[in-house]
């Protein structure tokens, strides 16, 4: 089999390799924003109760807490941060129109120009990994001011995968020349600009950034990672412009056991085989032919091996391995065949989702740069790798993941109206309670004969005052006893006139005019006391009034407040009937979508097998009539 085939082939891995580099910083980058205030400064009690959630990954619940804070006006000294922090959310959520207009619209109010510019680089980094290319420049260039921390050196790098993704690889080495960051971020940008300056022509220098990123010290797994695919773009690099002594020196430094292992294999054998070197070369093909075929670097080992052989003029063992890659090649056909049948089957989004820390409901999954970091132990999934680390697929099940958010949410709302409907019951039940309590004491409760019962007071108190009837405040027991004074004084005028007579009445005149000295005496302070009293009665009886009042007003509104509460049950009932059959179909369309995207991706790969088997016989064939033709001679 000729060469050509087969270089074409690692020609375009050279390409996948180079082309999604771009975006590999931004992994790092897709976690919440942390720069926000810490617990110490918060000033609004309630806006703390919103970051309590929002740090717990509760974003959806850290949202509607913050729209009732926002429409009750409970977070007066944190306006410009919850308005950008809504915005945040609403990204989060999918929502990126509302997103916008949040933005948008604290744009345009007179916030810090802080918050503005964070609001814009935020817009910008969803925008960016949406797809949403140039509105991500737009906003990007709206920025005024350096971001704090981090997230200048976050900003930069993201203006440069902007504009690589724009292909504009030019600008994009431009943008990121001279950076001389210590940080984390520098290893990115090197990484990124060394790429950039690959693509567009300006080969030696990118290639000394990807060389000094490929011999970093690292020992993260983050920075081994960066290390690798730089060592793997370096040599794919060099492959390319035919010097394979330097490529194999690069692909060399990748680890065996890295995610980038299997091409950085397949290429080093490609470098040895480029430098005529077939036996070496088939040392890490052969390394590579030991791995699930299910990779594409393995499937192609299964025709670089042979290959070798072929090129070692060892053609037994070149027509075995071409024969076991045929073979081969037919089994993994069966086995795509099974998963295109199962992800046809349904349940392969959900199976994905299941893999994501929150799980198949999404809820500690929606975050604002949400990405899918591993996919399910399924046979049908690990075909798809690749797929699922495409910017569309994962676009695709993110809107997936927000119906099936959406779903859940309406499920659990649904229970709660059911609770709903038995508060507004019980409300009613405790009114007719009520009702009846305030019945009977309304019905005990004579207000009118009480004031009848004050103005008679009223008027015996005037007559008492007009004349100064010292009896007429006297006590109980002072009463009783001037009208037993009297009484006697009447029996004793009955008597016979004489010596005893008048003796009992002067002793009867002693007594009632000590009395009357006594209630004279008392007089003033007990006719003080009674105008008090009158006043205290007056406005006990207004407060009685009032209180009344009260009760019949409460009485009244009860009814009309639950008829109110029942009729928004009602409405968010009849409202949630009509979203929950589009949002089903929503996500059974958006399923048949991303299973289509799936089914044509093995296709694809099935398509991909069937060349290689045919390349294989092709080249079985070959040997074949060479030996035949050898031996005829």
């Amino acid at each position: 089999m000729s060469t050509s085939f087969l270089r074409r082939r690692w020609s375009r891995v050279v390409v996948t390799a180079c082309a999604s580099l771009y975006g590999f910083a931004a992994v790092a980058a897709s976690q919440p924003p942390s720069d926000l205030p810490p617990p110490s400064k918060i000033r609004d009690l309630d806006y703390g109760d919103v970051l309590f959630h929002f740090f717990q990954d509760d974003y959806f619940d850290a949202l509607v807490r913050l729209e009732v804070a926002q429409q009750l006006g409970r977070v007066p000294d944190h306006q410009s941060e919850a308005a950008l922090l809504a915005g945040g959310l609403y990204l989060s959520l999918g929502m990126h129109q509302e997103a916008t207009r949040r933005f948008e619209r604290l744009l345009a109010g007179p916030v810090p120009r802080s918050v503005a510019d964070r609001a814009l680089f935020y817009l910008a980094r969803i925008q960016y990994q949406r797809g949403y290319l140039d509105e991500a420049g737009r906003s990007l260039a709206r920025i005024q001011g350096a971001l704090p921390g981090e997230l200048e050196s976050e900003r930069r790098l993201l203006s440069a995968n902007v504009l690589m993704a724009r292909g504009d690889y030019a600008a994009a080495a431009a943008a990121l020349e001279g950076w001389d960051e210590a940080g984390g971020w520098a290893n990115y940008a090197r990484f990124n600009l060394g790429v950039a300056l690959v693509r567009s022509g300006e080969s030696p220098r990118g290639r000394q950034l990807l060389e000094t990123v490929g011999t970093m010290d690292a020992r993260s797994e983050e920075r081994l990672a960066l290390r690798d695919r730089a060592n793997l773009a370096l040599g794919f690099a060099l492959l390319q412009e035919r010097q394979p002594d330097a490529a194999a020196v690069a692909l060399s430094r990748v680890r065996l056991d890295g995610p980038f292992t299997n091409r950085a294999l397949l290429g080093l054998g490609w470098a040895e085989a480029d430098a005529a070197r077939p036996q070496r070369a088939l040392v890490p093909w052969l390394e590579l032919r030991e791995r699930p075929v299910v990779d594409a670097a393995v499937q192609e080992s299964l025709l670089a091996v042979p290959f070798a052989y072929a090129k070692l003029a060892s053609n037994g063992q070149a027509a075995e391995q071409y024969r076991h890659a045929v073979s081969a090649y037919a089994a993994e056909a069966r086995r795509l065949d099974e998963s295109i049948t199962a992800i046809r089957g349904g349940g392969f989004l959900d199976a994905v989702l299941e893999a994501t820390p929150g799980g198949a409901d999404g809820k500690d999954s929606v975050s604002w740069l949400w990405e899918l970091q591993r996919a399910p132990d399924a046979p049908h999934t690990r075909y798809l790798y690749q797929l699922l680390a495409s910017h569309e697929f994962q676009e695709g099940l993110k809107n997936y993941r927000d119906l099936r958010i959406m779903q859940g949410n309406l499920t659990r709302w649904s229970g709660s109206l059911e609770a709903f409907d038995e508060m507004v019951a019980a409300r009613e039940r405790l009114g007719e309670v009520r009702g009846a309590r305030k019945a009977e004491f309304m019905a005990a409760t004579d207000v009118e004969a009480l004031q009848q019962r004050r103005d008679d007071v009223e008027v015996r108190a005037a007559r008492i005052f007009a004349e100064r009837d010292v009896t007429g405040l006297a006590t109980p027991a002072e009463s009783e006893h001037w009208q037993a004074l009297g009484q006697l004084a009447t029996r004793v005028e009955a008597l016979p006139a004489g010596a005893q007579r008048d003796a009992l009445e002067e002793r009867i005149r002693l007594l009632r005019g000590s009395l009357q000295w006594q209630l004279d005496a008392a007089y003033k302070l007990r006719s003080s006391r009674l105008r008090a009293e009158l006043s205290a009665v007056d406005r006990a009886l207004a407060e009685t009034r009032q209180r009344l009042g009260q009760i019949e007003q409460a009485s009244d509104f009860a009814p009309r407040n639950n008829e109110e509460f029942a009729r928004r049950v009602d409405e968010l009932a009849d409202r949630m009937a009509r979203l929950q059959p589009r949002v089903d179909a929503a996500a059974a369309a958006q399923e048949r979508l991303l299973a289509s995207i799936a089914v044509r991706e093995l296709e694809a790969q099935k398509a991909r097998l069937a060349s290689y088997a045919t390349q294989a016989q092709f080249a079985l064939a070959a040997l074949y009539d060479g030996a035949a033709a050898g031996g005829a001679r």
